[in-house]
């Protein structure tokens, strides 16, 4: 629902149609934003259990899965949700098969990775929310220790969306200023500013938010929202997201991981290749080689 009420906030589309198992619930969030539409610039939201509601959707955002539970890492979900992929994705594509899709749920690289297997369409068709968020974490906490707005930082998180993803410490800037210009050690444990820890913050901060409110919301809303108006309105802006990596950065395994994308109308329209030092391109591959152990017992 927060990335129904971002998406809607933005006057993103001319149709939302959700879809969910749990009726009752899916009736009452539908009626409490219909009776909102005079606030918002969309003039249609629809829902229904059947995914005909769903018919020749432009974009779609799956969201659906089991919750992360207290202490589990995203990784521990990957089965109880494949379960779940396998029903869903064929229903989708039977009534979309033009569309391009953003997962959402988790572990949002293994499952990018499933949905782009389970649905036969082009990988530049199929966007995980990946490391979009962490990078948001990243930068919102890089501007806070500097006191600077995080719009004005300079950085991105790359890999895994997890407990193994890859701070581009080397890219860090502020106005065009690299910030190991003036702390050669920066993001290293020889660092006496200790910038380390801000990366330490943007993996632990999910598991923070879930033991204290039970689940993430309204940043990962807000960070859809965003990469739904890159792809719906043709902004080819670029975003640290998920898809299918084989060949970069030395990678040899087919897994999906966040590198810098360039997000337009028909979906991933080009790379960015970021310069990675060794540390970060052997942290990168090793995020790779954490993913493709658990892809590789996958039956997709």
């Amino acid at each position: 629902m927060a990335c129904a009420i971002s998406v809607l906030m933005r006057g993103l589309s001319d149709e939302l149609a959700l879809v969910d198992v749990n009726e009752g619930r899916l009736k009452g969030e539908t009626m409490d934003l219909q009776h909102g539409s005079l606030f918002v610039k969309m003039p249609k939201i629809v829902s229904s259990k059947d995914y005909q509601v769903t018919a020749n959707s432009s974009l779609v955002i799956i969201t659906a899965g089991v919750r992360q539970k207290k202490g589990e890492t995203r990784l521990d979900l990957v089965q109880r949700n494949l379960a779940i992929f396998k029903l869903m994705i064929s229903d989708i594509m039977t009534h979309s098969p033009n569309c391009k899709v953003i997962i959402v749920s988790n572990p949002v690289d293994i499952l990018t990775y499933v949905t782009w297997k389970l649905s036969g369409i082009p990988q530049t068709r199929v966007i995980g929310s990946g490391c979009n968020l962490d990078t948001a974490r990243f930068r919102y906490l890089i501007g806070q220790k500097l006191g600077i707005h995080a719009g004005s930082c300079q950085g991105w998180v790359l890999g895994e969306h997890g407990d193994s993803c890859v701070p581009v410490w080397s890219s860090v800037s502020v106005a065009g200023v690299p910030l190991r210009d003036l702390n050669a050690q920066l993001g290293t444990d020889q660092d006496p500013e200790r910038w380390k820890d801000v990366h330490k913050e943007v993996v632990s901060s999910a598991y923070e938010i879930i033991k204290m409110k039970g689940y993430t919301s309204w940043a990962i809303g807000l960070s859809v929202a965003d990469l739904a108006e890159s792809l719906l309105r043709d902004l080819r802006r670029v975003h640290p997201v998920s898809t299918i990596v084989k060949g970069l950065y030395g990678i040899r395994e087919e897994v999906a991981l966040s590198v810098p994308c360039v997000l337009g109308a028909d979906g991933i329209a080009g790379l960015v290749q970021v310069k990675l030092t060794p540390e970060e391109e052997a942290r990168l591959k090793k995020s790779a080689e954490t993913l493709w152990g658990i892809l590789r017992a996958l039956e997709v």
